[in-house]
């Protein structure tokens, strides 16, 4: 590995906490000059999903550092093909993406295609038809398919781009040349269809914009990132159900817990259940669903997994994961009514096992997964959980540098 050295230079949230959906602006260089301020102070930027929940500690972050920063900082000579697709919102601040950016090349990671976080139109990151581009040009053989697409970031706007896709195309192209598609949130959209109708794993993965161009990104993250980029059987080991409900045990079921092994899908649960009944919702045979999400209280959870358990999403299923539901507050009703009801709920009504306390979602020091992958989960002997993930494309460990994702630049 050589190294060399550098000179330092979806949905509003809950709305007593102020936080609001983001304005995602793609176009091109002319429109966004005339139509909105360029590059705005990120402190006055708005807050999407994907920057939850450790966006307060980003701005602490803003103020406290500088005065520690080394003088240099190491670097790899990149190498891994890399291009960028950005979906849903646009990115807001140019200098987040600059670092984003400069940390990714610090790290191993040759981005091929910068300038689209430049794009705007209306709050998404380019017109409907430039960011399908990211995508439908590598399915037509105009641009050639990188070893790593990396989503840019969540928001909205992914589900407009789906009939404008050759998902057969591109799922066939990935897997030929080993593609990995990395990102979550509103990114699942992509996912969901990828694997729908291209068979095509992929990866729940922080992304460019709303984890590496932090002022301080998340080693934690930013290691399982790289952990799951290149080790060929993945395992994650869950103790607790504590991410996704205090008040629930890691395994619910009805009898002696026991191994299962099949394809895990899903992502968001808002953007899962928006496309039920769609040819771009994955029907799994023996499938394992995946469900996390932010923000949402505990009766919108239940009416979306009431939209999936009506829609017939969970026959045939062998298990349902959730990750992190977080920032989902109190019922104001009756704060008995939670998120654990919800599950319990659910457990009831699909008589599936329920697996509690993925560490994925819209929370820090998240692990990053195959999804569309072979898993195995295996109760362990304290209560909890393994899952060892299988048959999905990995890069080589030695063509990364991941320090490279947090140096500070």
């Amino acid at each position: 590995m050589t190294k060399i050295s550098f000179a330092l230079n979806r949905r509003q949230f809950l709305r007593q906490a102020s936080l609001y959906a983001g304005a995602g602006l793609l176009v091109t260089r002319a429109v966004a000059h005339s139509s909105i301020q360029a590059n705005p102070p990120e402190s006055h930027l708005p807050l999407t999903k994907d920057d939850l929940p450790t966006a307060v500690e980003e701005r602490v972050a803003e103020k406290t550092m500088v005065e520690s920063l080394p003088a240099k900082r190491l670097c790899i000579t990149p190498s891994i093909e890399t291009r960028l697709f950005a979906s849903s919102n646009v990115g807001g601040s140019q200098q987040r993406n600059a670092r984003a950016l400069e940390r990714l090349a610090c790290a191993g990671f040759q981005v091929d295609n910068p300038a689209i976080t430049e794009r705007q139109y209306l709050r998404f990151a380019g017109t409907d038809s430039q960011r399908a581009s990211d995508l439908q040009n590598i399915a037509t053989g105009a641009i050639k398919a990188p070893k790593l697409l990396l989503g840019v970031r969540g928001g909205y706007g992914a589900m407009r781009l789906l009939p404008m896709v050759d998902w057969p195309t591109l799922g066939r192209i990935m897997k030929e040349r080993g593609t990995i598609l990395a990102g979550f949130s509103d990114v699942t959209a992509i996912q969901c269809a990828l694997l729908a109708k291209g068979g095509m794993s992929s990866l729940a993965a922080p992304m460019l914009y709303s984890e590496f161009g932090k002022t301080k990104p998340d080693e934690v993250s930013c290691r399982q990132f790289v952990e799951a980029l290149t080790t060929p059987n993945l395992t994650i080991d869950i103790q607790d159900a504590s991410l996704t409900s205090v008040n629930l045990p890691s395994i619910l079921t009805n009898s002696e817990p026991k191994t299962l092994t099949g394809t895990m899908w899903g992502g968001n649960l808002s953007v899962v259940s928006a496309l039920a009944g769609s040819a771009y919702l994955p029907r799994i045979d023996g499938g394992i669903v995946f469900l996390e999400d932010v923000g949402e209280q505990a009766y919108r959870i239940e009416r979306m997994l009431y939209d999936l358990y009506l829609a017939g999403v969970f026959k045939g299923q062998q298990a349902i994961v959730f990750g992190a539901l977080s920032g989902s507050g109190e019922d104001s009703y009756d704060k008995r009514y939670d998120v654990a009801t919800v599950i319990r709920q659910l457990h009831q009504l699909t008589g599936l096992p329920i697996y509690s306390g993925m560490r994925f979602g819209h929370i820090g020091q998240k692990h990053s997964f195959p999804l569309g992958a072979m898993c195995q989960i295996s109760p362990n002997t304290v209560g909890g959980y393994q899952l060892v993930f299988n048959d999905y494309p990995t890069i080589k460990a030695d063509a990364i540098y991941v320090e490279g994702l947090w140096q500070n630049v």
